[in-house]
């Protein structure tokens, strides 16, 4: 079987690539013109040149493929609306329409955070529709997800929907900026105290569940949540974190201030372009219980958390604190 892998630079695509090699995939991956691939052509994958965003870019990508793999996103906290619909919703219709009378099957990367972002999560099942919040990636990611339905529904080709928790390791955005925030003067608040459960999953467990998704016959149509069943909250997550640089969280924000004060530093920032110091996502994420469940992906693919907490950590600790 071989497999088209989109994001195969990042943290990831990169983990997704490498564990299909693992299991004997054939494994074509989706590279922007100008990026480092040399570790990909040198573990045996095919690589490709394109842009999402430029749909003739794309011409041929998906020759003799059976599974796509849409891994590639804007992955970050700010931005505006457009940056967030052009580099997930539109890129993703370009990718699916190149898709069509070529594949059999498509697995798209989502996120908790097409749920809903700013209220708790905290038990929504994966049969729970999309909803809106007015956060650009959050509604960039639900929209998505309708339009990826669309064409399941069509009969183009079988969809599977992929929505992780917040997704950790080393290299990952939960690991990189905390650690900056930590060493940076200002340092990392808790909201609300750092009560609420981090939702983490570890990205060699979602890897094993995005194959999974991706290769048995019962995920065709359906929606998965991957989240670990660690029991840690955000402070002690954060306070994991910083005990390797001697550091640890700062203070303390109401989720309702922090709530606030993203919104108006975001009506400021984002205008001119400037990164926000704090974000509506952020704080929904950081803010609020996003344990979402995860029976359904238990019991009908069988995946379960192979690598516990400890270990994760010191996986990470191991690569990033060199």
């Amino acid at each position: 079987m071989k497999t088209l892998v989109t994001g195969a630079t990042g943290f990831i695509g990169s983990a997704l690539v490498k564990k299909l090699l693992s299991q004997g995939y054939c494994v074509r991956a989706l590279v922007l013109p100008g990026e480092d691939s040399q570790w990909l052509k040198d573990a045996g994958v095919e690589v490709v040149y394109g842009d999402l965003t430029d749909r003739n870019s794309l011409d041929g990508i998906c020759k003799n493929i059976d599974t796509v793999y849409h891994c590639a996103a804007r992955v970050t906290d700010w931005g505006t609306k457009q940056q967030f619909y052009r580099a997930i919703y539109h890129a993703t219709r370009n990718l699916l329409e190149e898709s069509k009378n070529k594949i059999q099957r498509f697995v798209y990367l989502s996120s908790i955070a097409a749920l809903g972002l700013g209220k708790h999560l905290k038990g929504n099942k994966e049969t729970d529709l999309p909803q809106k919040s007015g956060i650009p990636y959050n509604d960039a990611k639900a929209d998505t997800e309708i339009m990826v339905r669309q064409y399941h529904e069509n009969k183009e080709f079988a969809c599977t929907i992929v929505r992780p928790a917040n997704v950790t390791g080393p290299g990952s955005v939960w690991v990189r900026d905390i650690v900056a925030r930590l060493q940076s003067v200002t340092g990392v608040p808790l909201i609300d105290g750092g009560q609420y459960s981090a939702s983490l999953v570890y990205v060699e467990n979602l890897v094993d569940g995005i194959i999974r998704a991706g290769t048995m016959e019962i995920a065709k149509g359906k929606t998965y949540h991957f989240r670990d069943n660690w029991d840690v909250t955000w402070k002690q997550y954060i306070t994991d974190l910083g005990k390797y640089i001697g550091k640890s969280p700062q203070g303390n924000i109401p989720f309702g201030v922090a709530w606030y004060s993203a919104t108006v530093l975001e009506s400021l920032c984002n205008p001119l372009h400037i990164r926000s110091p704090l974000t509506r996502l952020a704080v929904a994420v950081m803010g609020r219980d996003n344990d979402v469940d995860t029976t359904l992906t238990q019991t009908e693919l069988g995946w379960v958390t192979m690598v516990a907490y400890d270990d994760a950590m010191q996986h990470i600790a191991e690569k990033t604190f060199k």
